[in-house]
């Protein structure tokens, strides 16, 4: 959600959704950060969530984290729908976007319709006539990928 309405969709959502690397370097600083926002496991009847060590090794172990930070929402998804290698699937296409001073690389919009065709979901079916709309307008190519 938040890479379509990066890619100035008009698209709102008050979520984070990262697809980090899964290597250990990189596991190791996601811990860390999740440490640093005070993140917690999102569950439905307790708004601050439950509390959890975001230890590498259990990270590792995980397909998805739903959390609840001091920062806001965060989703950690290791395989989004309809990229089954992740990260390294998603950063062939990514774009790099200017964030305060800092670059961040996020999913290309095709890449973000592609995977909420597969994820199937009834909000994402809603978003999607809006979102391929835009990327037509770009000129984006909404084909699939191989």
């Amino acid at each position: 959600g938040m890479a379509a309405r990066l890619h100035r969709t008009g698209y709102a959502t008050v979520d984070i959704d990262i697809c980090p690397a899964s290597n250990a370097d990189n596991l190791d600083r996601l811990a860390t950060a999740l440490r640093t926002l005070g993140a917690r496991l999102r569950v439905e009847d307790d708004p601050t969530g439950v509390p959890f060590d975001p230890h590498p090794e259990t990270l590792r172990q995980m397909s998805m984290l739903t959390l609840v930070t001091e920062s806001g929402p965060l989703d950690v998804c290791f395989a989004p729908a309809g990229f089954p290698d992740g990260y390294d699937d998603l950063s062939r296409h990514a774009v790099t976007v200017l964030i305060g001073a800092t670059d961040v690389a996020v999913a290309s919009l095709s890449d973000v319709i592609r995977s909420k065709r597969a994820a199937g979901r009834p909000k994402d079916i809603v978003a999607l006539p809006d979102l391929e709309a835009h990327a037509r307008t770009r000129g984006d190519d909404l084909g699939e990928r191989a």
